[in-house]
């Protein structure tokens, strides 16, 4: 996996789990919030920690927006300091700019200063987990565009013993298998059997899929409603 660098400003919640995500996966983070608390927390976890107010532009211009691969803005309840920080990384030369929204109009004024995707996290992670209530068999859904995600869905019981060749999910519903996630049992040196998680991807059209395998699935945000409905 490639090395990315990102700035995560805001170390709220959403903020500090973010920076914290991006972190553990291997990436650099520059971790910044005016709360010394905050940074404290958080400093031993990341690449670089800083103490700092976003709204000084000759304090930005010291840690080169520009150089980050994502500028994330992690402010909402202060909608002054997140519209005046986005609109400052904006105007320094980063790259892309990533803004948490608190509100309708927040999202509006952030996009129309530049921001290139504006998020509502407590929202969309609603919208995620009111989607596994109606729809136990969902696990995640990833959204690529307004009208094309990648869905974790456990394979219907009547897929159950067919190839994907068989099982027609591509001619029938649009949507192609991507991977499979399974649970394979593997005996411990104590002799214990422990069931761990395999990912097959791009599986073979002859794979068979198996009872509990959780099938990822690309297509149109239609299609694979359509499948979730039929399947």
């Amino acid at each position: 996996m490639e090395q990315k660098q990102f700035c995560v400003i805001g170390l709220g919640r959403f903020g500090r789990s973010v920076a914290l995500a991006l972190a553990e996966s291997g990436h650099e983070v520059l971790a910044i919030d005016r709360n010394e608390a905050r940074v404290s927390e958080i400093e031993e976890n990341v690449s670089q920690a800083l103490i700092m107010d976003s709204t000084n532009d000759k304090a930005l211009k010291t840690i080169g927006v520009q150089e980050f691969d994502w500028v994330i803005v992690a402010i909402s309840s202060d909608i002054e300091s997140s519209i005046l920080t986005t609109l400052l990384v904006k105007e320094l030369g980063a790259k892309r700019v990533l803004s948490k929204a608190g509100s309708d109009v927040h999202a509006r004024i952030l996009k129309k200063i530049g921001a290139d995707r504006v998020v509502f996290p407590e929202r969309e992670m609603g919208q995620k987990i009111a989607e596994s209530l109606v729809s136990p068999r969902i696990f995640d859904i990833i959204e690529l565009s307004k009208d094309y995600a990648i869905v974790e869905i456990v394979a219907p019981p009547d897929l159950e013993g067919k190839s994907i060749r068989e099982s027609g999910v591509r001619s029938k519903y649009g949507i192609y298998i991507i991977a499979i996630k399974r649970k394979v049992p593997k005996m411990n040196a104590d002799g214990k059997i422990d069931y761990k998680e395999e990912v097959l991807v791009a599986p073979d059209p002859a794979e068979e899929i198996l009872k509990g395998d959780v099938l990822v699935v690309l297509g149109s945000t239609e299609n694979i409603e359509r499948f979730k409905e039929n399947g």
